[in-house]
């Protein structure tokens, strides 16, 4: 059975930062690209972050030098470090593998 199950989110401050993780279980984690997602009260949900198999990523512009996206395949485990965090960064952020399997996400707010 395949979970994912992110945490790490919380109330920061603009201009703060804030590291999510999610522990995956269930499959081959190393096998699959990972992602992470978000979504903004009253928003479609909007992709931030991919991480393939071999380490090659990909962000959303509005996240580009702020944010990185990175895998432990020995912990089963996709990493978001967020920096330099604003008050539009606000959302529910979820973890995703290869798009087919999701997370319930985890909240983040950045207060200004």
């Amino acid at each position: 059975q395949v979970q994912l199950v992110e945490s790490g989110g919380g109330l920061v401050q603009a201009g703060g930062s804030l590291r999510l993780s999610c522990a995956a279980s269930g499959w081959s984690f190393s096998s699959y690209a990972m992602g992470w997602f978000r979504q903004a009260p009253g928003k479609g949900r909007e992709l931030v972050a991919t991480i393939d198999s071999s380490g090659n990523t990909n962000y959303a512009d509005s996240v580009k030098g702020r944010f990185t996206i990175s895998r432990d395949n020995a912990k089963n485990t996709v990493y978001l470090q967020m920096n330099s965090l604003k008050p539009e960064d606000t959302a529910v952020y979820y973890c995703t593998a290869n798009m087919a399997y999701w997370g319930k996400g985890t909240l983040v707010t950045v207060s200004s």
